[in-house]
């Protein structure tokens, strides 16, 4: 399915609901959009799993380089509405898109939305990800490996097949998986994970193999622990233990991920494609 190259022009300093329009107004429904200062074309990036943590500051860095950014999430409209809001206060472009990332049809429907919205997807951050359970071998099901395999295959796969035939007749896109540490370090009673992420690598390989002729550049980004709210439960021995494996000595910081994404996205990059780079201190060596 193509999303045709037109670029809406943007409205400026508006929030635009399902049913409501307010200038800056409050509201809990989903499908927020957000069009302060807008240009009449707009790079686009969809970063999915967008309301908070690595994606929210993917996306609040792509916006101060000037993206205009889709923000996805699943179900934290308002959440995802605040990250959005924090982007338009610094006269930047972003719209709220709630839709799962699994789920075929969303996603071909979504990807028309933010092309009507604010233009094409011109890049694709898959950082959207599954509960992360610990877990023995023993208590492992083979439905453990497929709701990660859901997320980490599945779903950057069918935003590439509705993205794919615009982006081959512009000849340009990017994608920018978001992998892990744990392909290179084997982190125990985590196969699932690990072996899910180990299949983006792979991924992520292939397709720079089968795009690079049609200006497509695919990279992944590989974070070590970086704590983000849902690490919030994480003890202090737990984060010093880690801390001391790290040969930099600290634990890294969202904004540090974010900064990698956003050089991958940035025309210095547009000769580097089927790369994995690890943003964790140096803890694993490519």
């Amino acid at each position: 399915m193509s999303l045709g190259a037109q670029r809406p022009r943007a409205r400026r300093g508006i929030l635009t609901f399902n049913t409501v329009t307010t200038r800056y107004g409050r509201s809990s429904k989903a499908d927020v959009t957000v069009f302060p200062f807008g240009r009449p074309a707009l790079k686009v990036a969809l970063v999915t799993g967008a309301s908070r943590g690595l994606g929210a500051d993917i996306a609040k860095r792509l916006a101060e380089d000037g993206w205009g950014v889709a923000i996805n999430c699943a179900h934290d409209v308002a959440s995802a509405a605040k990250v959005a809001a924090e982007i338009a206060a610094e006269g930047r472009t972003a719209v709220v898109s709630q839709f799962d990332v699994t789920d075929r049809d969303a996603v071909d429907r979504s990807a028309s939305e933010i092309a009507a919205k604010i233009g094409p997807i011109d890049l694709v951050v898959n950082n959207a990800t599954a509960a992360q359970p610990i877990l023995p071998i023993e208590r492992q099901t083979w439905r453990h490996y497929l709701d990660q395999l859901e997320f980490f295959l599945a779903a950057p796969l069918f935003i590439l097949q509705s993205v794919l035939p615009d982006w081959r007749a512009r000849r340009s896109g990017r994608i920018i998986n978001i992998g892990s540490e744990v392909v290179d370090t084997g982190a125990p009673e985590f196969a699932h994970y690990v072996a899910a992420k180990a299949a983006m690598v792979g991924l992520t390989r292939s397709w720079a193999a089968e795009l690079g002729k049609d200006g497509i550049t695919v990279n992944l980004v590989a974070p070590g622990w970086i704590p983000v709210e849902r690490h919030a439960s994480a003890s202090s021995e737990d984060l010093e233990a880690y801390r001391r494996q790290v040969p930099l000595g600290r634990m890294g910081t969202p904004q540090n991920v974010a900064s990698v994404v956003a050089f991958l996205a940035s025309p210095a990059a547009d000769f580097i494609t089927g790369q994995t780079v690890a943003v964790n201190g140096g803890r694993t060596f490519a």
